[in-house]
């Protein structure tokens, strides 16, 4: 891809600390990975709507929406579903420096592309959730009858059966999607999230003061 050198990142006054303070949460980007049919977006979803009813600011990113605009011009050829996942990634990453609570719910079936939005915001701010479901579960509800067409050959590139899915290797959440009711589901993501719902402390709202003050002269 080519960049050029004739630009300039310019700072903002309003900080993402500053956000983060006002919304009275972190931002964080929760990524939502799996196969089809795992029940990533139903469960990014219902999470959304949790958090959203504790008055968080929040948004999901999902796999089939963003291909309808953003990513309309790519197909699913491994370098094109590369290419998915870094657009979804620096899109989540203005997100979460906006101060919100971003959920992603794409397939993302490489290893590689999901630690490199990892690497690109920090571990601190990336929750990787598995939505672990067999590939007999997923196929048995086949809800958008994609696996039916994989089957008949009528999708040549189809995750989980002509194409492959890389499990996460250490993901912060494993959430038997396959096995578990959808509460149940969702009360296990809402574990892995104290520590972005926990109020900041005096020293952090002591520090961002200093640190971002804006001076009008």
């Amino acid at each position: 891809m080519k960049t050029t050198s004739n630009i300039v990142f310019h700072q903002a006054t309003v900080t993402r600390n500053r956000r983060e303070l006002q919304n009275n949460h972190r931002g964080v980007i929760i990524w939502f990975t799996g196969l089809s049919g795992a029940g990533k977006s139903t469960l990014a979803h219902a999470v959304e709507e949790k958090l959203h009813q504790m008055g968080c600011r929040t948004f999901v990113l999902d796999g089939d929406n963003v291909r309808h605009g953003l990513c309309r011009d790519l197909g699913f050829s491994n370098q094109n579903r590369m290419e998915n996942i870094r657009r979804v990634g620096e899109v989540a990453k203005l997100f979460m420096e906006a101060g919100v609570i971003v959920l992603t719910a794409f397939i993302s079936p490489f290893r590689a592309d999901r630690e490199h939005v990892r690497d690109m915001v920090g571990n601190s701010d990336f929750i990787e959730i598995f939505c672990d479901s067999t590939i007999q579960v997923c196929e048995n509800r086949d809800v958008k009858g994609l696996y039916k067409k994989a089957r008949a050959g009528e999708i040549l590139e189809f995750t989980g059966i002509t194409s492959p899915y890389e499990r996460p290797d250490k993901p912060e959440v494993i959430v038997e999607t396959g096995r578990l009711p959808l509460t149940d589901c969702v009360d296990t993501v809402m574990e892995s999230l104290e520590t972005v719902l926990t109020l900041f402390s005096s020293d952090y709202i002591n520090k961002d003061l200093c640190t971002d003050s804006v001076k009008i002269s």
